[in-house]
């Protein structure tokens, strides 16, 4: 029996809700972001990211999401439905609020830094009305981006997405996702990011990430305590991420996973993340056993890391597989059951 059990009969793959935002990443690279002149513009936000991943991988998506009603709103609207994501459910704001812009430094390919703009952001606009449960029953999964908790009416927007999850039987995913902005105080991080955590069936963050959701219950002292604590509350899948170093992945069922990176010339220090969560969400999606899809995740992770955008270089299914033989060949298994 799967750990994670995907309802087959339902047309939509995943409904990720939260942050859609442009980033700006500069092509004055090696640089610091004072001396950055030229700029590409992408679309970016991780939820957003990861809707894009998964599209690519050919999952069917949805998404719910607020935008601005401007030529940025169209911007990005259009973007997803070039890549045939769903976007029935992104409405435009009403009062003026505008998309969050991130300006990205890459200082080098080990220092990275990310200066955002969200006083007023749109995606915080999302209501509890723009979520229904028509939509969300639709979906096997939803995906609950941390940043989404950190104001309301996001924050309820999110909640109740993923209340309905659980009664339409939708695998809850939470991508902790946390950035500094917007968020008052750090019990306010612990017990929001803590409510949704103890309700998803997978969870995907770093290490800092975990301390700063078990900071008002307590710190777990490492990995395995961290991952045992979210267990004892239903998570089937806990994932700590390590940045560079790679990341750990803990079952429910006791077994456990070393998972390092492809080695590969590093550009910039972002988007990792992304990949590997669309990726390792594709691969659980097709059934695939779970040390085949952390190869898969982090080998996405890997390309992403090395290459200038994050939403725009996104891979297929073949590039990625085509990418595991041609380094794995180099580098030997990734994946190691510990």
């Amino acid at each position: 029996m799967s750990l994670i059990s995907f309802d087959k009969k339902k047309p939509v793959d995943v409904i990720p809700i939260g942050r859609i935002a442009i980033d700006f990443n500069p092509t004055d690279i090696n640089k610091p972001l004072s001396e950055s002149s030229n700029f590409n513009k992408y679309v970016g936000g991780s939820p957003a990211n990861i809707a894009v991943g998964l599209a690519r991988l050919g999952a069917k998506c949805g998404f719910i999401a607020r935008v601005s009603d401007d030529q940025f709103g169209d911007y990005v609207t259009d973007y997803f439905k070039k890549d045939g994501i769903d976007t029935s459910h992104i409405f435009r704001c009403k009062n003026g609020e505008k998309i969050g812009l991130t300006f990205t430094e890459i200082l080098s390919p080990t220092q990275s830094s990310i200066l955002m703009y969200r006083e007023g952001a749109a995606d915080l606009q999302v209501s509890p009305e723009d979520v229904d449960e028509e939509y969300i029953n639709c979906a096997k999964a939803v995906v609950i981006s941390g940043t989404a908790l950190c104001a309301s009416p996001s924050r309820e927007a999110a909640l109740k997405t993923v209340m309905l999850a659980k009664k339409t039987g939708a695998v809850v995913i939470f991508d902790i996702d946390y950035r500094p902005y917007t968020w008052k105080n750090m019990d306010e991080v612990s017990i929001y990011y803590t409510m949704a955590a103890r309700n998803a069936d997978i969870i995907l963050g770093s290490r800092e990430e975990y301390n700063l959701t078990e900071a008002v219950s307590g710190v777990c002292p490492d990995d395995k305590t961290s991952a045992a604590l979210w267990h004892s509350y239903g998570s089937k899948i806990v994932i700590i991420k390590h940045g560079k170093e790679g990341s750990m992945a803990y079952l429910s069922n006791g077994k456990s996973y070393k998972v390092r990176p492809f080695p590969v010339k590093m550009l910039k220090g972002f988007g990792g993340g992304d990949g590997y969560a669309s990726a390792f969400i594709f691969a659980l999606l097709q059934g695939w056993e779970i040390k085949r899809a952390l190869e898969f995740a982090t080998a996405s992770a890997s390309m992403l890391v090395s290459a200038h955008s994050c939403s725009d270089a996104m891979p297929t299914v073949e590039a990625v597989t085509a990418f595991i033989k041609e380094n794995k060949a180099k580098s030997g298994e990734v994946v190691e059951e510990i």
